[in-house]
């Protein structure tokens, strides 16, 4: 059984030969090809090198371009620092005020310069798998990408103080995020996973208001295309699980401090769990009987759709045999 029937028989509720296991390999990759971080986020073909080596090695079952959250706020105008071995971050907003809505630029996507990158990851990825790996394209949650264009601290402001220019933004940024699901999927994606980690840290009705009507319309176009999504929280989302499963989403990564148990009661049986070992506390720092033990109690707690993962990204720094824990195909 190839990654792709794995991972669709166990969506469609068929038997499996084991759990499918899904981790978001990024700077973990970039290292074990000695490679700096700003050349995997800037190139398409060092990020699939890395990936690809890194599939070889641990044979898990899904390929993913993610790298960063920055690559939309990028094209959009925003300026973008890129440490040499760091991760990327923006020094200097776009959007400062109001009247600075005019400023984004909305991006052709075959024209764009990061955008288009992970695009053209996704297409590699597509010739060296072929359909026997599914390939989960990228793109942010509306509410995160608002955040990252005008900061997270000013745009909870604009919740009280001016909702309708959030919802305005909020619109623009919909729009470019499903033009740019779209164009991944006709590259080769068959999943798409949405980063929204400010669900963590807003309340569950400012959730409702500003965030989970705009991941449904991209949820929505994804399955239009006959792709699934992949909806990634970073944090603690134990206040908004009751509202996860409007979202549509196909399947849901869970942070490390989230219960699945409550997760699975809240969800009902049909919404895929991923997660949820302590990237740190357990998959870099513990032994491999550590990891082998906590996937043994979190594949009875998320049941029959459950996938293999650590709560959020796998740290650089893990040790191999810790990876190998985890990742059946080499064992």
């Amino acid at each position: 059984m190839n990654s792709s029937e794995r991972i669709d028989n166990l969506l469609n509720g068929k038997p499996v030969d084991r759990k499918p296991v899904v981790p978001l390999i990024m700077r973990y990759a970039a290292k074990l090809i000695g490679k700096p971080y700003s050349e995997y986020c800037r190139d398409y073909r060092v990020l699939v090198s890395a990936d690809m080596k890194s599939w070889e090695i641990l044979q898990y079952d899904m390929l993913s371009p993610i790298s960063d959250a920055f690559r939309e706020a990028y094209d959009f105008g925003e300026k973008v620092e890129f440490p040499y071995d760091g991760i990327p971050y923006c020094k200097d907003f776009l959007i400062k005020e109001y009247s600075d809505i005019s400023k984004i630029k909305i991006p052709e996507q075959r024209s764009s310069e990061r955008m288009l990158d992970r695009i053209k990851a996704v297409e590699l990825f597509k010739e060296e798998v072929g359909d026997e790996v599914p390939i989960l394209g990228w793109v942010e949650g509306a509410l995160a990408e608002a955040c990252d264009l005008r900061g997270v601290q000013t745009t909870m402001m604009d919740v009280y103080d001016n909702p309708q220019f959030l919802f305005e933004l909020l619109e623009i940024i919909t729009r470019v995020e499903i033009e740019f699901a779209k164009e991944q999927i006709k590259a080769g994606a068959t999943f798409i996973g949405i980063g929204e980690s400010v669900g963590s840290l807003v309340s569950a009705k400012t959730y409702r208001e500003f965030a989970l009507p705009y991941m449904k319309r991209i949820i929505s176009e994804i399955h239009k295309m006959k792709a699934k999504a992949r909806l990634h929280i970073c944090g603690n989302i134990t206040h908004i699980l009751e509202l996860i499963p409007e979202t549509d989403a196909d399947i849901v990564d869970l942070d490390w401090m989230v219960s699945i148990k409550e997760a699975r009661e809240k969800f009902g049986p049909d919404i895929c769990i991923t997660g949820n070992f302590d990237p740190v506390a357990v998959l870099l720092e513990g032994t491999p009987d550590d990891i082998k033990r906590h996937i043994e109690e979190e594949e009875k707690e998320g049941g029959d759709k459950y996938m293999i993962c650590p709560g959020c990204e796998v740290p650089p720094d893990t040790p191999l045999e810790n990876m190998l824990a985890f990742c059946p195909g080499r064992q």
